[in-house]
């Protein structure tokens, strides 16, 4: 239970102040410390401490969220699409395939958050790229260039 409503809670038994003073000392709305009474008045101090926690419940459960990460790790071309890059509507696509679960994609980042998943973009490489010439020229003749461009300077 927060702080302040146990004291809001502790000031309206006692009586002494109205709820408008307490709503004051406590720094909380008039609204708030009704909302207190009432809920005092059904159950007492006790009730102050039951809260159920407002929002929407989730859509994907949590087994059924630990079965999105494994696919996203798996990658976007094992989960069928023509790259392996993952996008916000490419996730949304794979859970509504998976799990018969909308999501709009705006809201799916929030999601993604919550489970820790970051998208990863790969640097763009060219398909000819030969990594062992790129190689020999960073270590044979990237130095000899540098070296001939800070002479002339």
């Amino acid at each position: 239970m927060g702080e302040r409503r146990r004291e809001g809670g502790r000031l309206l038994k006692a009586g002494k102040l109205t709820k408008a003073e307490i709503a004051r000392q406590l720094g909380v709305s008039r609204t708030a410390v009704s909302a207190w009474a009432t809920e005092m008045e059904n159950g007492g101090l006790r009730a102050l401490k039951q809260r159920i926690a407002p929002g929407r419940p989730r859509n994907l459960t949590p087994e059924q969220e630990r079965e999105v990460i494994r696919h996203l790790k798996r990658g976007a071309l094992a989960a069928g699409f023509p790259t392996d890059r993952w996008t916000l509507q490419r996730i949304q696509q794979l859970i509504e395939r998976e799990f018969g679960v909308t999501h709009h994609p705006n809201y799916l980042q929030r999601v993604l958050d919550r489970l820790d998943w970051t998208p990863q973009v790969p640097q763009p490489r060219a398909v000819e790229r030969d990594e062992e010439f790129v190689r020999a020229w960073l270590e044979h003749d990237w130095p000899r260039i540098k070296k001939g461009a800070a002479k002339r300077a």
